[in-house]
Parts: structure tokens; C-alpha cells; sequence
């Protein structure tokens, strides 16, 4: 199996290069990147573009590795035990199955994502050592081993709001999605919208890439939101001709909103303009 670009998703050379080795040597595959480069959405087109069924897991701070396994749910047990329930006595009517579970069971691979995973606390990915090396855990409830049946395609993401233990990265392959040139960034952005205008596309692009490089941005803007900013060029019908303007006193290009996300950037964006007005 080998994974390519789809018709959603353009997928670097470097990256297919990356999913492909994360593939054969049957490793997790631990993407990194800035928010908005795909991440996700690159466990999603994997698995469509191997016509793989895809189970995700979307890591939260509160989130515990066992809840990836399974949970027991003692208080339904203790409940139904009181009220005289049939199977009360069966425990394993009270085993939750989590997503690791769910892709362990499967008769066919899947892709699993594990999204998001420095979301959770420290030890979250040591939890997982273990079950993501050999593939298999013990339920000490019902004293069962669980072992894949198939081994899943394991997709993690990361943001990097937090260092991963060396044990786990050790067992990773790991790629890191760079921003977009210019050239990839069209493609993507011709992936989305067949019909846009080249000369829109390329104003727009230009102005994205100024704001990504004022000095100071607290969010610089991603991919995805250029991609719902363009959307948003197209339905108010904002001609190129206003792109192409470079007058450094409007330093707020239209409908930012969709590109600049919180109020230091803004007022930033503001004083730029200000001191070029003060200046001319």
C-alpha cells in the first residue's frame, strides 16, 4: 500500500515519503506541525486514499491512555446489581470499549489517529508504550488478552505544546509538516475551489504571506484559514485590484477576520498602519 495525493489533499514528496516508511516498518507515524498544515486531515485522506476505514481518537487535557483500552463501569454495575438486573453478574457487560480496542477487533486494518496527543498529561504517551509496540493489552476485569488482529495504520499528531518522552518517540517515525511555499499553497488552494481566479489567488496569496511575516504576531494564519479567507474573497466578489493594493496605511486587509484571530494581533496590525500614516 502506498499513499499518494487525493483530490482533497496535497501531500508533499517528503510527506508521502514519510507515511509510506511509517507504513512498512509498521511504526506509528507522529506528525508535527503548526496548527492549520493538515494533520488531521492527513489521517483522513489516508485512510480514504487506501480505502481503509478510519477510527479517531481526539485527545482532551482530561484524557487517561486507559480510556484508550477500555473502562469499566463499575457505578452502572452497582446500580443494576441494586435494582436486580439480569447479567448483573457477567462483567463484562460493564467493559467500555475504547478506540485501541476498537482497531485491535477489526477483521480488516484500519487507519487509527490518536490526534492531538500532547493535549494530554505527561504520562499519557508512556501509558501507551507498551499497547502501541506489541499490539496488545490485558483486560484485568475479565482476565482476556486483546490482540490485534490486524495490525492498524497509528497516525499521531502533536502541536507541540509539550515535549514527548524519548521511550515514546523512539518507537515513532516522525515527520515534520513545513508551512507551504507559495506554488503548494496553490495547489492546495485549487483543490478547494476548482474556478477561482488565478489573479485572485495570486493577490490573496500575496497578502497572506505579508501578514505571516509582520514581526510580532501572536498567531500567524495557517492554511486552512487562507483557505476559508479566499472563500470568503470570492462570495463579497473582492476583486484583485483591491489585493494589489500596497498602501501601508491600510495595513488590515478585507475581511481579516478570517486571518487574524485575536486582538493583539489586530491592534498590531493597527499601530502598523498608524505609524505608516504618521510617516507618509
Amino acid at each position: 500500500m502506498k499513499f499518494n495525493s487525493t483530490e482533497e489533499y496535497i501531500a508533499t514528496d517528503d510527506l508521502r515519503l514519510a507515511v509510506n516508511a511509517a507504513i512498512t516498518l509498521e511504526r506509528p507515524l507522529l506528525v508535527k506541525g503548526e496548527p492549520g498544515t493538515g494533520k488531521t486531515m492527513l489521517a483522513e485522506q489516508l485512510a480514504e486514499s487506501l480505502g481503509l476505514r478510519l477510527i479517531q481518537w481526539h485527545i482532551k487535557s482530561t484524557t487517561r491512555a486507559h480510556q484508550g483500552l477500555y473502562e469499566y463501569d463499575a457505578v452502572s454495575r452497582l446500580r443494576d446489581s441494586q435494582l436486580g438486573v439480569e447479567g448483573v453478574h457477567d462483567i463484562s457487560n460493564y467493559i467500555v470499549k475504547g478506540k485501541l480496542w476498537e482497531a485491535f477487533e477489526s477483521e480488516e486494518q484500519v487507519v487509527l489517529l490518536i490526534d492531538e496527543i500532547d493535549k494530554a498529561d505527561i504520562e499519557f504517551p508512556n501509558d501507551l508504550l507498551l499497547e502501541l509496540d506489541k499490539m496488545e493489552f490485558h483486560v484485568y476485569e475479565t482476565q482476556e488478552q486483546i490482540k490485534a488482529k490486524k495490525r492498524p495504520i497509528v497516525i499521531i499528531t502533536s502541536n507541540n505544546e509539550k515535549d514527548l518522552p524519548d521511550a515514546f518517540l523512539r518507537r515513532c517515525f516522525f515527520h515534520y509538516i513545513s508551512f507551504p511555499d507559495k506554488e503548494t499553497m496553490k495547489e492546495i488552494v485549487r483543490v478547494h475551489y476548482p474556478d477561482v481566479q488565478e489573479q485572485l489567488v495570486k493577490e490573496a496569496l500575496e497578502v497572506f504571506f505579508d501578514v505571516r511575516k509582520v514581526p510580532g504576531l501572536k498567531k500567524k494564519p495557517s492554511t486552512s484559514e487562507l483557505v476559508d479567507w479566499i472563500k470568503l474573497l470570492m462570495a463579497d466578489d473582492i476583486s484583485e485590484e483591491t489585493l494589489r493594493e500596497r498602501d501601508p496605511t491600510k495595513a488590515i486587509p478585507p475581511l481579516a477576520g478570517a486571518l487574524v484571530k485575536n486582538e493583539q494581533d489586530v491592534h498590531l496590525l493597527e499601530k502598523l498602519a498608524f505609524m505608516a500614516r504618521r510617516s507618509s
